[in-house]
């Protein structure tokens, strides 16, 4: 039988199978809705944990750092760092214990472990997979999370996705970073705004979904961005395969932090309000339903500006950044953990958190508890 008769047979005549019939059955492509809301999942419990050493601006005096300043700049009065020896992973460890025990949930039930960070121990392995081994979690999934200060918010979406789908039954979700590894000293702009530390939250499904009032539980809406083209207000340029650790790299001092400040300020305070009306917006929440802020802690005169053009109510408003200064993946869970701490979070309560930073990149998250 030859091949064209079997073509004949099988699917018709060859000519049939031209660009009129291909236009005809290939179905047009559809922009399908973004789904922006994940229910049915609660936080068991969170920790916290800081850098060892606290520093306060006084102690900075030596520096050439005036106490005053700083303040009036930027809401800090002190910062925790790390000690000799201590690391990302060491924090991270101290917070997700911590986290397990208020959340009464053993190591061996965790199958997913989410670090966000930005100063990882090691290029490789991952900070996620030393935690891993540290907490005994053997058949865990574990890996890392780089969106900066926008990180936690990031790795909470993500995992609360694998939960919901069924992948994963209890997720660690922890934000630890080790910044001031990466401070220059020498840096006015930079050096007094970072901190240490590492904040956590475990993450489940929620077998009821919809508590006594009748609400949906978990992440109302979230909003993920990202806008790479202003990566450069807030970069480290020296450590990585574009400029690998040279001496001419540590003598340029490539190997620090760099901060464009003014750029960040302006966009750090025009993005908030923006990305918290559509994230209210897809959840069809209004403002004064929501029962606490908790923005990134990384200035007051960004929260203040955030606030004011919000019109949300202050007392609302959850800030510690002036004792553990800007800690960058680990504000928000550290805020968060604080905040539950303090009675300030309870059953049913609407907790919106922002990040945003280096990308340049931006997530928010409506929680209900």
């Amino acid at each position: 039988m030859s091949e064209n008769l079997i073509s004949s047979e099988l699917f018709g005549p060859l000519t049939s199978y031209g660009p009129k019939f291909l236009s005809r059955t290939t179905p047009k492509k559809q922009k399908l809705p973004k789904k922006t809301n994940i229910h049915g999942i609660k936080i068991l419990g969170t920790g916290m944990k800081t850098g060892s050493v606290t520093v306060e601006n006084s102690m900075l005096k030596d520096c050439g750092y005036d106490s005053d300043w700083i303040i009036q700049r930027t809401g800090i009065k002190s910062r925790c760092h790390v000690a000799p020896g201590e690391a990302t992973s060491d924090m991270a460890i101290a917070a997700a214990r911590e986290c397990l025990a208020n959340a009464g949930v053993d190591a061996s039930e965790i199958d997913l472990i989410v670090v966000a960070t930005m100063s990882p121990d090691h290029p490789t392995p991952s900070t996620a997979c030393i935690v891993q081994a540290a907490l005994g979690c053997d058949s865990a999934l574990a890996f890392d999370v780089n969106a900066a200060c926008s990180g936690f918010v990031y790795s909470m979406v993500m995992a609360s996705q694998f939960v919901k789908t069924g992948c994963c039954h209890n997720a660690l979700v922890i934000g630890s970073e080790t910044l001031t590894v990466w401070m220059d000293r020498e840096d006015r702009k930079t050096f007094p705004l970072f901190g240490d530390g590492a904040g956590a939250a475990l993450i489940s499904a929620d077998p009821n979904e919809k508590p006594s009032n009748d609400q949906p539980s978990g992440i109302l809406a979230y909003k993920l961005g990202s806008d790479g083209k202003l990566g450069d207000s807030l970069v480290i340029p020296g450590g990585g395969s574009r400029q690998p650790i040279s001496h001419d790299v540590v003598d340029q001092r490539q190997q620090y932090l760099q901060m464009d400040g003014r750029t960040v300020f302006k966009w750090a305070v025009k993005m908030i309000p923006k990305i918290v009306d559509e994230t209210l917006g897809y959840a069809n929440v209004k403002l004064e339903d929501v029962d606490l802020f908790i923005p990134h802690q990384a200035n007051i005169r960004i929260i203040d500006a955030a606030v004011e053009s919000l019109g949300i109510d202050r007392g609302k408003v959850f800030v510690n950044l002036d004792k553990y200064g800007n800690t960058s993946a680990a504000s928000i869970p550290m805020a968060l953990h604080e905040a539950v701490m303090q009675g300030r979070v309870k059953p049913g309560s609407n907790v919106l958190m922002v990040g945003f930073g280096a990308g340049l990149t931006w997530g928010s998250c409506l929680f209900r508890w």
